[in-house]
C-alpha cells in the first residue's frame, strides 16, 4: 500500500483528498493516511479529525508528500519538514522543481484544471503533469497520479510554466471575456443565458478541431463594415481596447497561415 500525505487544505487540496478518498474506496492500493491543515476544521468534513493534523513535527510516514499550498508559500513549507530524503512534491503550475528545499528528494504533482470549493470535478479527466528528480521517484508518482486520473504527462518545468501560461489564456483570460459579455448583455438588458449554447458549442469545436480551425467571426472574415459598427457601439473604453486588440490578433494570425 503506497502512503500518501496531503499538505494544504486549498481548493487543491481538497479537490485531491476527495479524489483519493474515492480511490481508496474504489479499492486502489493508495492510501491517503493524513492531511496537514493549519485551520484543522477546514478539512473536517471531508476526513476524520484522527487523520488532520495541524503540526508539521506530527507528519506521519509516508511514501509521497504532497504540497498543495499558495505558489509563494511553497519553498517555506518545504524547507519546515522535519525530515530527510522522502519524496515531495509540489502541485504549482508555475513553481520550478527546484524551489522544493534540497533536505528531500524533489517532484511535481500538477493537477492541470480550474478547481472551485464545493464544485466537484471528475479527477478521472483531468490531467496530471509529473516530474521528478529520478525514474524511481518518477514510477512512484505515476502510480499514484493513475490511481486518480487517466491522463498522465511528464512535463519538465520549463514545459509547465509554457502549460501554465496557455491555460491563463485558454481559462482565466478567456472567462473574463464571458464577464465582459455578461456586462455588455446586462447594460442592454439582455439575458445572459442566451449566449450560453454558444460558449458550450465553441468549446466542444475544440475537442475536434484546432483553434485555427474553429475561428469564425468579423475578425477572421476580415468584416471591416462589422468591426467598425461593433468599435462605434462599445462606449466602454477598456471593453473597445480589449476589442481592438483581439481583432488586431486573430487578424494578424490570419496572415500568418
Amino acid at each position: 500500500m503506497t502512503k500518501v500525505i496531503i499538505i494544504g487544505s486549498g481548493n487543491v487540496a481538497q479537490h485531491l483528498i476527495a479524489a483519493f478518498q474515492n480511490s481508496q474506496n474504489l479499492g486502489a492500493e493508495i492510501e491517503l493516511v493524513q492531511v496537514f491543515a493549519r485551520q484543522t476544521a477546514s478539512v473536517s468534513h471531508l476526513l476524520d479529525l484522527s487523520h488532520i493534523t495541524n503540526d508539521l513535527d506530527a507528519l506521519a510516514e509516508a511514501d509521497l508528500y504532497i504540497i498543495a499550498v499558495s505558489d509563494d508559500a511553497i519553498a517555506s513549507i518545504s524547507s519546515q519538514l522535519p525530515f530527510k530524503n522522502r519524496l515531495v512534491v509540489h502541485t504549482s503550475g508555475s513553481v520550478p522543481l527546484n524551489a522544493l528545499d534540497d533536505n528531500n528528494r524533489k517532484g511535481v504533482f500538477y493537477p492541470l484544471q480550474t478547481f472551485t470549493k464545493n464544485k466537484a470535478v471528475d479527477f478521472r479527466t483531468i490531467p496530471i503533469c509529473l516530474e521528478s528528480e529520478n525514474a524511481t521517484d518518477y514510477q512512484l508518482l505515476d502510480k499514484v497520479a493513475k490511481s486518480i486520473s487517466d491522463k498522465i504527462f511528464a512535463i519538465n518545468s520549463e514545459q509547465r510554466k509554457a502549460l501554465h501560461v496557455a491555460a491563463v489564456f485558454v481559462n482565466n483570460f478567456t472567462n473574463h471575456l464571458y464577464q465582459i459579455g455578461q456586462e455588455i448583455c446586462q447594460e442592454h438588458q439582455v439575458p445572459f443565458e442566451i449566449l450560453n449554447p454558444l460558449i458550450a458549442e465553441t468549446a466542444q469545436k475544440i475537442m475536434l478541431l484546432s483553434p485555427s480551425e474553429a475561428q469564425t467571426g468579423p475578425a477572421k472574415r476580415n468584416d471591416t463594415a462589422t468591426i467598425e459598427a461593433h468599435e462605434a457601439f462599445l462606449s466602454n473604453e477598456n471593453h473597445l481596447k480589449i476589442y481592438k486588440t483581439l481583432t488586431q490578433s486573430i487578424q494578424e494570425n490570419g496572415k500568418k497561415l
